[in-house]
């Protein structure tokens, strides 16, 4: 009875010092799915920090936010109100709640100095340039062909209600007629599908300098989170089984899918 009422102790009081993690659910349980918490995901498995997932739907992120003290990331369309995204992480060895992908990126590096960097030195500006790049020349091509998606997947109700009138409201287009069709889809898709050679030549060239498979250079960096959870967005959003993720897994000779899975140790959902 001891040894039982000493080992309840021990694994409670680990489950206190986990860091907390708030990602957006599906429909189906534990699909991690947001290209933003891939990121945050992505980092604490590379570092190897203990963690535990807790899933806020759309609705509730706001309210979550203000009440675990999260900064906002960005204000809303009147320019004044603040908006709450997710990822936020909440480290109780610390009492520090982060936002941001990024700054929890850089947070983590701080704070866990002992842990593979997800930031080499002098590279923390270099990747924060790539972080725009990879938001301007892929999301943005991406989000008109996903966010339909991603709202069929979503929890029915309140998430995917909450989705429709902000994201109609953002775009001033139906959920519906979000994805292009007919000549303007094909070119569309191009348009990603160029934004991708671009990056794959990047990649070749630091491959020839440096070595290694990763932006950076050997290792896995921030910025390959990024790209990484862009892909596991696209790999959750349309299915696996789709003619999109068939198309993006065949370009470059097999590139993107020999990337998401040369970082399969690091994308476990806990």
């Amino acid at each position: 009875m001891t040894n039982r009422i000493l080992l309840s102790f021990y694994y409670y009081t680990m489950v206190e010092k986990m860091i907390i993690f708030y990602d957006i659910p599906f429909a189906e349980p534990s699909i991690c799915w947001s290209p933003n918490t891939w990121k945050t995901r992505y980092c604490l498995n590379y570092k190897g920090l203990a963690y535990r997932t807790e899933w806020i739907e759309y609705p509730d992120i706001e309210a979550l936010c203000i009440k675990i003290g999260a900064a906002p990331t960005d204000s809303k369309d009147d320019g004044i109100s603040p908006e709450y995204t997710l990822p936020v992480i909440y480290d109780p060895s610390t009492g520090q709640t982060i936002s941001d992908s990024f700054n929890i990126a850089v947070y983590l590096d701080t704070t866990y100095p002992d842990t593979p960097r997800l930031f080499p030195p002098g590279t923390r500006a270099l990747q924060s340039v790539f972080v725009q790049y990879a938001n301007f020349r892929i999301v943005s091509h991406l989000g008109q062909f996903l966010r339909p998606a991603v709202f069929q997947k979503l929890p029915a109700g309140r998430s995917q209600e909450y989705f429709r009138r902000t994201r109609e409201a953002l775009y001033n287009v139906k959920i519906e007629e979000w994805a292009p069709r007919g000549d303007d889809r094909v070119r569309e898709w191009r348009k990603l599908e160029k934004a991708l050679v671009l990056l794959d030549g990047h990649c070749r060239r630091t491959k020839e300098e440096v070595g290694g498979e990763f932006i950076c250079g050997i290792n896995p960096s921030f910025a390959d989170f990024v790209l990484a959870g862009i892909f596991q967005w696209c790999k959750e959003g349309f299915g696996t089984e789709s003619d999109e993720w068939n198309d993006i897994s065949s370009w470059q000779d097999g590139r993107w899918a020999n990337f998401i899975g040369s970082l399969e140790k690091f994308s476990t959902v806990v």
